[in-house]
């Protein structure tokens, strides 16, 4: 009595994939690539860097898939790590424009398609976004954010407070809606 990969918990899967299972791994990345991406480019990556960090992402996570222990959601086990690499990528980034003093125009974004909340990000200092990305998109901890970030913990903490109180105010209703339902934020 053989089982349907997608009628397998993610914990099963991981476990499968650990024993390489390549075929349980690709369910895997089927059921989450497009959420881990979905986080990259709220955290202010492009669409084809993003793309290229899941895939990283994944290949670290097939390759530590033992170390996978099911005590949180596969999903965010695997923005964790594709956060970290993203992290790194921008440091490595910012060292390289420090070092030879020039720095690419802003990048063209295409807006069709997108979710406020997408726009929203948008509007948020760099910091803000990632702060807020890593706490809420990938779930980690203040600490860990910190860590990650090299940034003081008060820091971190002022930049998602910062950010969602930012992203709250651009989400409100405007003027027109429900009684009760807008805010004037000043």
């Amino acid at each position: 009595m053989t089982q349907s990969l997608v009628d397998l918990h993610d914990v099963e899967l991981a476990a499968l994939a650990a024993a390489g299972g390549r075929r349980e791994f690709g369910e895997l990345v089927r059921r989450h690539g497009s959420a881990v991406r979905g986080l990259l480019r709220r955290m202010g990556a492009q669409p084809s860097l993003a793309d290229d960090i899941a895939q990283d992402a994944f290949i670290q996570a097939f390759e530590r898939c033992a170390e996978f222990r099911g005590e949180g959601t596969f999903a965010a086990w695997v923005k964790r790590i594709a956060a970290r690499l993203y992290i790194k990528r921008v440091a490595r980034e910012a060292r390289y424009v420090a070092e030879t003093g020039t720095e690419d125009a802003a990048p063209a974004t295409d807006h069709a398609g997108r979710v406020d909340l997408d726009e929203a990000l948008k509007g948020l200092s760099e910091p803000e976004r990632l702060c807020v990305s890593l706490c809420h998109g990938a779930g980690m901890a203040h600490p860990e954010i910190a860590t990650a970030l090299n940034l003081p913990l008060g820091t971190v903490k002022s930049h998602v407070k910062r950010g969602l109180d930012k992203l709250r105010a651009r989400l409100q209703p405007q003027a027109g809606q429900p009684l009760g339902s807008a805010q004037h934020v000043g």
